[in-house]
């Protein structure tokens, strides 16, 4: 019998039995798709990096890939179906969100530039709030909407009163000048608290000692470049301190260096009852061993005393050093710090934890991170100051308090 041939030579049986073994290779094949793994989202560590600016990708996975869930306790904090939004970029160094209930924007300090930025809420509109800033570092509102600032420049805490004016809240402690105040907030029983550590003694983010000072110990730094002229007489007089300013304008110390290494970023708990406070590197000029990136804790009484120290989280993640700068805590008393890992990629960026010190979760981000608060009309939003850019996290929760 004849056999007819199909193409390429093939018989009609030839090409019969390639078609059912085709047809076998398919329905393998679709048996392993539906068996497969479902695609690794974009992440922060992916070559190349994911993109967080307008122009990104859509992010089409229901839980942003950066924003990663070690407790179960972190799914009800984040908000499954909110991405990381990258709103602003050009900053040389970012710090101290803060953000504004009434007029709805965000203020914060770009040091090294010597000004603060401010973005809206109403278009994403980002434009020059103040400059010169004093090379300004954490800025914080109180209750009555009133914005309150630490200088490095001017070694000083103010406060922009309502009227447009400015008052200088403390400069002095027992006649001595402040190193460089670097974060502040406000109790709620009005008193307003903030950290004293070394870090503007440096010619990015402020101006070196005088002198002979720590930071200028042989006098080579001419710390009167480019400076008012008032500038140049400064050097750090004492050491690192947390201090609380009363209603009535007394300055009192309650943290000693001795108990607290640089202090930096500070919060409190949503009744007050405790400080939590970031203890980070070693600034200009420290001759002692330096904080040790940790986050440490402290009950506070109803009379401003402090006690009972200790370390609430070493900040360690994976064998990795996330060292904590900024903090707030939510109104479940979670406590929010900003990291910085240094060059391992995957772990700056924002960690969670619970109020009993366990690890939440955290947010990854391409950039260290510098400072956070929470904001948004609902203050909802995480905002972060991470180097050069701002960052923003729809969450499940609100911020404790005015940021």
């Amino acid at each position: 019998m004849r056999h007819t041939s199909f193409g390429r030579g093939l018989t009609r049986r030839q090409s019969l039995a390639a078609i059912g073994l085709g047809s076998a290779a398919l329905a393998s094949g679709m048996a392993r798709a539906q068996n497969a793994a479902p695609p690794e989202p974009l992440s922060t560590i992916t070559t190349p990096r994911r993109s967080f600016g307008p122009d990104a990708e859509p992010n089409v996975y229901f839980w942003d890939p950066d924003v990663i869930a070690v407790d179960d306790a972190f799914n009800g904090l984040a908000q499954p179906n909110a991405p990381i939004r990258r709103l602003w970029t050009g900053a040389l160094w970012a710090e101290g969100p803060a953000w504004n209930s009434v007029g709805r924007f965000l203020v914060w300090s770009d040091i090294p530039n010597n000004r603060q930025m401010r973005w809206l809420e109403e278009d994403g509109h980002v434009s020059t709030f103040r400059a010169p800033s004093n090379n300004s570092n954490g800025n914080s509102f109180d209750r009555q909407g009133r914005q309150l600032t630490c200088e490095h420049l001017t070694r000083r805490v103010v406060r922009y009163e309502l009227d447009g004016s400015v008052t200088i809240l403390a400069d002095r402690y027992e006649g001595l000048r402040f190193n460089s105040p670097n974060d502040v907030v406000e109790h709620p029983d009005g008193s307003i608290w903030f950290t004293d550590p070394p870090y503007g003694g440096q010619l990015y983010e402020g101006a070196p000692d005088a002198a002979g000072g720590p930071s200028n110990p042989d006098g080579l730094i001419d710390n009167t470049l480019g400076q008012p002229p008032e500038i140049g007489a400064a050097r750090r007089e004492m050491g690192h301190g947390i201090y609380r300013i009363a209603a009535d304008g007394s300055i009192a110390r309650v943290i000693e260096e001795a108990q607290v290494q640089d202090p930096n970023g500070l919060c409190f708990s949503p009744d007050g009852s405790r400080l939590y406070v970031a203890s980070t590197g070693k600034g200009p000029g420290d001759t002692g061993e330096g904080g040790k990136g940790e986050i440490l804790t402290f009950d506070i009484a109803a009379d401003g005393a402090a006690s009972n120290g200790a370390v609430f989280s070493d900040c360690m993640v994976d064998g990795v050093k996330c060292g904590p700068d900024g903090l707030r805590c939510d109104v479940y008393g979670n406590l929010w710090a900003s990291s910085n890992a240094g060059r391992a990629v995957g772990y700056s960026g924002v960690t969670c934890w619970s109020p009993q010190g366990a690890l939440l979760g955290r947010i990854r981000l391409p950039e260290v991170c510098g400072n956070i608060c929470f904001g948004g009309p609902k203050r909802n939003v995480l905002f972060m100051a991470a180097s050069q850019s701002l960052y923003a996290l729809p969450t499940a929760t609100q911020g404790a308090g005015p940021s």
